[in-house]
């Protein structure tokens, strides 16, 4: 400790100091709103309208790990989350009889809609999960509060909040389900991109998510659309994932795992 109380760590003040200064700042949703054409949406109205207008931005925003791959005009984060909520209506009776489904289509069309101020993040954007997780939790505050919150008497704001924290939190079987689902989503994504593209183009670093499937019937659903993939590439090299463990890329794993275990009420 210096005489006039600073603490050195590793370097000096000066160093603690350039640092900060480089640091970049921190995400917030008045920074993004404040970005959008035509300004800001009105806050604090009675009138659904300007919550509407924000969820124009989920139908031109899109899935961003498709775009690593040159495709440039994939799937938006609204065709994404529609099909999810198709899929979640044609669960087995198996599922069907032990879960709320029309629950699970609310949660399949609500579960990424913070994208629309927060984007698509994928494990390759160099955003850790806890951060990730803030920026999203934060926007769904904004649309709650900001924008719902007198609208309905603010009920259905709180609803859609409720139903996408469920789906974060993934402890009821229906967010576990619709989890799983996601996962489909995205592989059946995976088969007709390399579909449409004749081989040109080898998705299979995707298909490891197909190992974070948890329930059987969803596994069923995984294994029939992974069967039909290596018929298509018809022993041709291309890239698979199995159980047995294979490489993926830093940080996948973070983001496609399950929230840790709470114990009495703690993470």
């Amino acid at each position: 400790m210096t005489a006039n109380g600073e603490v050195h760590v590793n370097g000096d003040a000066a160093s603690s100091a350039s640092s900060a200064k480089d640091a970049k700042p921190s995400w917030t949703v008045e920074a993004v709103v404040a970005t959008i054409p035509g300004g800001a949406p009105q806050t604090d109205s009675t009138s659904p309208v300007p919550f509407f207008h924000m969820l124009e931005r989920l139908k031109t925003t899109k899935r961003e790990g498709w775009r690593r791959f040159g495709i440039s005009h994939g799937e938006s984060i609204a065709d994404h989350m529609y099909r999810m909520s198709i899929i979640t209506m044609l669960a087995p009776p198996s599922l069907s009889s032990k879960l709320n489904i029309p629950h699970c289509t609310k949660m399949a069309l609500v579960h990424d809609m913070a994208e629309a101020l927060v984007g698509d993040i994928t494990p390759v954007d160099g955003v850790a999960k806890h951060e990730k997780n803030r920026r999203e939790s934060t926007t769904m505050d904004y649309f709650t509060n900001s924008l719902l919150g007198r609208v309905n008497g603010g009920i259905t704001g709180q609803e859609l909040k409720a139903i996408w924290q469920e789906y974060e939190d993934s402890e009821t079987p229906e967010s576990q389900f619709v989890h799983d689902v996601d996962k489909i989503e995205l592989i059946l994504q995976m088969v007709e991109y390399e579909l449409i593209h004749e081989r040109r183009l080898d998705l299979g670093e995707f298909s490891w998510v197909a190992t974070r499937i948890v329930m059987p019937e969803v596994k069923e659903w995984s294994d029939a659309l992974l069967k039909e993939r290596e018929d298509f590439w018809a022993g041709q090299e291309h890239a698979t994932y199995n159980d047995q463990g294979a490489e993926v890329g830093a940080g996948s794993l973070e983001y496609y795992s399950k929230p840790a275990p709470k114990t009495n009420g703690t993470a």
